[in-house]
């Protein structure tokens, strides 16, 4: 950890600084309180001077929302467009208008990510009205070992994580709950599960379905958990992130099937082939600005192409290699079908049907979301991939 500096009743103190999507330590910071107006707080954030609060939590809410409005104002006066609830419209471009809301997002992000809090040794606040953090804290940060100062925005998320993991997601595929850890992309969206649950199992040795498939990326387990319900004797489930790899452990245990799914953490393949091999990668090849991010952002299509030239080699004979994809990138302008056909052949692979599914989620009919028009409009599929 890098560390952070601030004078406070005329000494200047210093504690270690964490940040889970990689923001470097503010080089300025002020102390704050219940005083702190809004505008004030509002221009040294913009201005790159971060606050470490010492006032009540909850008005350090209230702060950070305020701070909130006058960031989208600013938007709206610096680009003249009328500011929707999710960020900027997409009525022009939709390549121009998907960058100028991943800018905009980031900026949000950077100012709000100004506002900080002390965590002590023990994962607690020492605020008033605070509250108890510290189990939250510990499942995402690891054991408490000394203060760190970190964001308030980033504080809220881990405690909206815990919350997350406790209820879960409701699979009805599974007939269960799939439980996310931090950092770990939630099956919130049912589609690519239900693809993944009705697509037609591959048969390559004529015995009815696969013996052993390979999830690749697993996340929280749930596709992994979805062949074995199938009744695939054998799931290798990879990821390349410790997070993911304990979540999905975890699920396994949770629904009785960890005797059946054997996840590691490794980037990609495991060793040797597979009659089934799944990957649902992100979907827009762009940077991610967080952990939770790499769920969704794949830079410059990195594991979508990874999986692609690696497939041919991890599959038996007669096998098949199902990519779960959504065509928003498309939609957005970010890649083309034309492209994405290309690297199918030139990764020697032949398309022998594909499945569509319509988007159910809540974003794709509100015309209130940034994105709206590619989202109504989206459509993910299955792709069953085969070696010509």
């Amino acid at each position: 950890m890098s560390e952070i500096r601030w004078i406070e009743s005329g000494t200047e103190q210093s504690a270690p600084w964490h940040s889970e999507n990689g923001t470097p330590a503010p080089r300025r910071v002020v102390i704050a309180d219940d005083r702190t107006r809004a505008d004030t707080a509002y221009r040294l954030a913009s201005e790159g001077t971060a606050l470490l609060w010492r006032g009540d939590f909850h008005n350090a809410r209230q702060l950070l929302r305020a701070m909130g409005r006058r960031t989208d104002r600013a938007d709206t006066r610096r680009t003249g467009r009328t500011h929707r609830p999710s960020g900027a419209p997409d009525e022009a471009v939709p390549a121009e208008a998907f960058h100028s809301y991943r800018r905009d997002r980031e900026r949000r992000a950077r100012i709000l990510g100004m506002l900080l809090m002390r965590l002590e040794d023990d994962h607690t606040l020492a605020l008033g009205r605070a509250p108890d953090v510290q189990e939250a804290c510990a499942q995402a940060y690891g054991p408490a070992e000394r203060p760190r100062v970190v964001s308030l925005r980033e504080l809220l998320g881990v405690i909206g994580a815990r919350q997350w993991r406790i209820r879960g997601v409701d699979v009805p595929a599974l007939g269960a709950r799939v439980h996310a850890h931090y950092g770990v992309f939630s099956p919130v969206r049912g589609e690519y599960v239900d693809l993944v649950a009705e697509a037609p199992l591959p048969d390559p040795a004529a015995g009815g379905r696969p013996r052993t498939a390979f999830e690749i990326g697993t996340g929280t387990g749930v596709l992994a958990a979805v062949l074995a319900r199938r009744g695939i004797e054998r799931i290798v489930a990879t990821d390349i992130s410790a997070r993911a790899v304990d979540c999905a452990r975890e699920n396994a245990r949770r629904l009785e099937l960890a005797d059946r799914i054997d996840i590691r953490h490794t980037d990609l393949f495991p060793p040797g082939r597979a009659g089934l091999v799944v990957c649902n990668p992100p979907w827009l090849p762009a940077r991610p600005a967080s952990s939770l991010d790499q769920g969704v952002y794949d830079p410059e299509g990195r594991m979508l192409h990874g999986f692609l030239a690696g497939l041919a080699g991890h599959l038996e004979p007669g096998g098949e290699g199902w990519l779960v994809l959504s065509d928003l990138a498309e939609r957005l302008g970010l890649r083309t079908r034309a492209q994405l056909l290309a690297a199918f052949g030139a990764a020697g692979l032949a398309v022998a049907a594909r499945l569509d599914i319509r988007p159910r989620h809540g974003r794709a009919t509100d015309p209130g979301d940034p994105l709206h028009t590619a989202r109504a409009a989206e459509v993910t599929s299955l792709w069953r991939l085969t070696v010509r």
